[in-house]
Parts: C-alpha cells; structure tokens; sequence
C-alpha cells in the first residue's frame, strides 16, 4: 500500500526557525531541517513524500474576505532569502518539493484525498488543527514537536464537540488565529453548547424559535457572516495538481 508522507513546510521549518538562538543562522535552519526531516521519514517510512511550500498568490480566501489573517507576523528576511538553498538541502533525501499557488493547506488536502480514494493512506505532518476536518481514518496527522499523532479524541474534549461538527463550531465562532470572523457575539463555550444540543449549523437555524430572543437575534444576524466563516474555513480537496504520485517516491534507504 502507498503510503504518502505529507509535510505542511512552513509549519515545520518556522517553528525549527523560531527555536535557533540567530535568526540569521541559515546553516543551523539547514541542519537541524534535515535531521527533522531524516526523522520524520525514518519513523514513518513512507513510499511516497512531498513537502508543500506556500505560494505567493492572493488566497482566494483573502480575495472573499480581506482581513482574513490579518495581522500575521511577515517571514523574517533571513528566511524568506534562505528557502531556496534549504529546498535543494531536503531533495536528496526523497523529500519533493510542491509548491502551491497560494495556500498549501489546499494542497495539503487535496494530495491526501486523492490518495486515499486511490487506496493509499497519508500521514500529514502539521501543527494545523484546520487540517483535522479531513476525516478519513486513512488520513492521520503528525505532530512533529509532540512526536505524536494528534489526538482527536482530546481535541473534542476540549472543544467541547464532535470532529465532523468542527467546520460548523467554526462558522459560528470563527477563528481568530486566521482572522475567521464567526457571529459576533457566539463565542466558543456558546457554539459548542449550540452545537451539543442542535448537532448542526442548519438545524440550529432551523430551530431559532426555541431560543431565547437575545441569542436567536445574534444568529439571525450573524447569518450571511456564518456562511462565510464556513467557507474559509473549509478545506478545499479537489485542485487540478499537474504532478504524479511517482513523481513523489521517496528513497528506501533513507526511511528503513
């Protein structure tokens, strides 16, 4: 069985940046990547992997809503500069290169679900709880800095919510790390509370006479923005890629 290791890059290499006493310091960014990287495939041994980098393009998710992820902290200039030579550093191990337009969560999701309808199964290795919304028990996600799985069982605790309601706790109560907006006014206790009780955004909608009026008034109002903050949030798991699972085969003498 193929089995695809899917790398989120600017979620692991910020975060190993972030950790290096110089920000400067290219050559550690390098090392300590490569030795992260050499572990991730030694541990997972996959047939297949594939490191996908952001793009420059506009996200069509900022062209529907222009403050989404506002305020976020730009790539330090010594990053930014040093990409190019890390990507040429992580090659040679079998890790490809894929570069989205825009955002690579996209991407991400995309090449997992495309492998799993063809009978293969995907570790995404990512930070990103956004990317637990893909739930196909072929699909896992990694934390790297953990060395865990992610736990999807702790993750509903804490919310407060079942994994398939989690786009719809979004909607309500947005997001406020990318900038999703929710209904002003419905906060996460609040939308998990709904969402226990009603189990879906639309039925919830559909029972806004059971409410009291203050409530049921912030959602009414809140429509249009629910809908939206639905849409940013949800994952995208069709994009045309012009590139080939064998174009992302992985060398077995560096993952035995």
């Amino acid at each position: 069985m193929n089995l695809l290791l899917i790398i989120d890059g600017l979620n692991l290499i910020r975060r190993i940046h972030a950790a290096l006493p110089d920000e400067a310091d290219m050559a550690a960014l390098e090392e300590r990547s490569v030795l992260a990287c050499r572990k991730l495939l030694r541990g997972h041994s996959p047939s297949h992997c594939a490191i996908v980098w952001d793009g420059d393009a506009i996200s069509w998710r900022k062209q529907l809503y222009e403050d989404y992820k506002k305020g976020r902290k730009p790539m330090p200039d010594a990053l930014a500069q040093g990409l190019p030579a890390l990507r040429e550093k992580l090659t040679p191990l079998g890790v490809n290169s894929v570069f989205a337009e825009s955002e690579a969560d996209d991407v991400i999701a995309t090449l997992a679900t495309k492998l799993v309808s063809h009978g293969g199964e995907a570790i995404i290795v990512s930070t990103d709880k956004g990317l637990l919304q893909l739930q196909s028990p072929k699909i896992r996600q990694w934390d790297h800095f953990a060395g865990q799985f992610m736990d999807i069982e702790a993750f509903e605790n804490k919310l407060g919510i079942e994994r398939h309601q989690y786009l719809d706790y979004l909607a309500l109560c947005g997001d406020s790390g990318n900038k999703i907006p929710g209904v002003p006014g419905i906060g996460p206790k609040s939308a998990g509370e709904l969402l226990r009780t009603y189990r879906s955004i639309a039925n919830l909608y559909h029972s806004l006479g059971t409410l009291g009026p203050r409530q049921a008034q912030k959602l009414r109002d809140g429509r249009e923005l629910a809908r939206m903050s639905y849409r940013l949030a949800r994952l995208q798991t069709d994009l045309p890629l012009s590139l080939k699972l064998s174009d992302l085969r992985t060398l077995s003498n560096l993952t035995g």
